[in-house]
């Protein structure tokens, strides 16, 4: 199998596991763990939600200025766990790989799609920033609403996605007595892929 079936064969496996999570009725098949380190290698790790996937990557959106985007700008890789347990007997995916900030073009048409509410959250806040009280913050949010009123909401210029770059694929099928299956996918330093099997 060539290295590039070899990558479809995960991100179709992946696809085929996002609709299951959907059709076993998981709250949010879209919800993921993604972990970040900063440069002295301290991690940390906080849900977010998948808004696309395909061949480039998988894309979630955050402000630049909020700690896991400080941290990605400045050690640009990540993990991302999803976990579904009403999938088969409990199914993980685990990805990992360099991330990039996405295009503004696209970050423009995501953003065009979120409710209004959500659009004049992103210029309220001042994300993982200390907040004084809730009623700061909702003058602030009162303050976006008046400037944008009667008119679209643009994109904050800080407010944007990343996609991360698979280089690695892993899927985790629960079992009885921990025996799960694990099948891994991984990309060498020359960008060829490559299919293992891994102990439970």
């Amino acid at each position: 199998m060539t290295t590039s079936a070899l990558l479809k064969e995960a991100l179709d496996t992946f696809a085929q596991l996002f609709e299951d999570a959907r059709a076993a009725g998981e709250p949010d098949p879209t919800a993921m763990t993604v972990a970040t380190a900063s440069l002295d290698a301290r991690p940390s790790a906080r849900t977010v939600l998948l808004k696309a996937f395909d061949q480039r990557g998988f894309v979630f959106y955050t402000h630049l200025d909020g700690r896991k985007g400080r941290e990605l700008q400045a050690n640009p890789h990540a993990a991302l766990l999803f976990y579904w347990p009403r999938v088969r007997s409990g199914v993980q995916v685990r990805i990992e790989g360099p991330v990039e900030i996405v295009g503004d073009a696209e970050a423009d048409a995501y953003f065009a799609t979120r409710p209004r509410g959500s659009q004049l959250g992103a210029w309220a806040s001042k994300q993982s920033e200390t907040l004084d009280s809730r009623d700061a913050f909702e003058r602030r949010l009162d303050q976006a609403e008046h400037e944008f009123a009667g008119r679209d909401v643009p994109r904050p210029e800080r407010w944007t996605g990343l996609r991360v770059r698979p280089q690695m694929v892993e899927f985790w099928y629960g079992a009885d007595f921990r025996l799960h299956e694990r099948q891994c996918y991984e990309m060498d330093a020359a960008g060829d892929w490559h299919k293992r099997m891994l102990y439970p």
